[in-house]
């Protein structure tokens, strides 16, 4: 009784404190971008504020440019998802349905990659935008965005796509569908989990990518929110209630993005981490 007992209790509170440990910076950032200034630099921590104000998100939203930034991630982000979608539903069909020679080097090629830090390819990367003559342009970033996206993508929902069966692809193609209808009516439907996941991840990593950005893009019309986060040691000094305020504004889009998508995001992820 002592160990089943044991058994059950220990999981459950293992749970609460990683539970507490990740939520609680969440919700001190939140917290700290409504009180006021004088909460937020008392020496006794106010740890559920009662008087509430806007007057730090007014602060972080009137920065120069501020509406460029939002336009700029918004667009590159969302380019790059999707671009990557495209390539990926192809590529994936491709690695699950056909058997060509180097199949299997394919895969080991896109694993590498997904495994490569792409920081140190940043040197490269610049001199190749550079001699482009594409130095403060989107352009380069939604395609190298694209590129780090597409690896997960492509390996994720190849298992999706190996996990259809053969059969209903091959019932569609006797019932007159061409290979493509087949695919878009019979097989795309399906792979919604994997879309999901693959799509969070890839707005997580584009929309929060600062090194890149920060080498290519100088000007302030081609920068992007990381860089604005980034700027406001420098120009609101210990204004924590502003920084707070601009991280929770950079926070929200994806923590909006994961309550919606946080089922099928999960299911996705587990269950082409298993097939294929």
């Amino acid at each position: 009784m002592k160990r089943s007992l044991f058994g059950r209790v220990w999981p459950n509170v293992t749970a609460v404190v990683l539970f507490i440990g990740f939520v609680f910076p969440v919700y001190w950032m939140f917290s700290t971008a409504f009180k006021p200034t004088g909460d937020i630099i008392s020496e006794d921590p106010v740890w559920f504020p009662v008087d509430f104000t806007f007057e730090h998100f007014r602060t972080a939203t009137q920065v120069e440019h501020f509406s460029t930034y939002v336009t700029n991630s918004v667009t590159v982000t969302v380019l790059a998802v999707v671009f990557s979608l495209v390539i990926a539903l192809a590529g994936s069909f491709a690695l699950a349905r056909m058997r060509f020679r180097g199949r299997r080097g394919f895969v080991i090629g896109f694993m590498l990659a997904q495994m490569a830090p792409w920081e140190v390819m940043i040197i490269a990367i610049y001199m190749i935008v550079r001699d482009a003559s594409m130095l403060n342009s989107l352009v380069p970033l939604t395609l190298f965005y694209t590129m780090m996206i597409l690896p997960f993508t492509i390996l994720t929902l190849r298992g999706f796509v190996a996990a259809v069966p053969k059969e209903l692809e091959e019932a569609a193609l006797v019932d007159g569908c061409s290979r493509m209808t087949a695919f878009r009516r019979v097989i795309l439907p399906l792979l919604a989990p994997g879309l999901m996941a693959t799509s969070l991840f890839g707005f997580i990593t584009a929309w929060n990518e600062f090194a890149l950005v920060l080498v290519l893009n100088k000007d302030a019309e081609a920068k992007t929110l990381p860089l604005w986060l980034s700027s406001f040691q420098s120009q609101f000094g210990d204004d924590w209630g502003a920084t707070m305020a601009a991280s929770s504004l950079f926070a929200l889009p994806i923590l909006i993005l994961f309550v919606y998508l946080q089922r099928k995001a999960v299911s996705g992820l587990t269950a082409g981490a298993v097939k294929g």
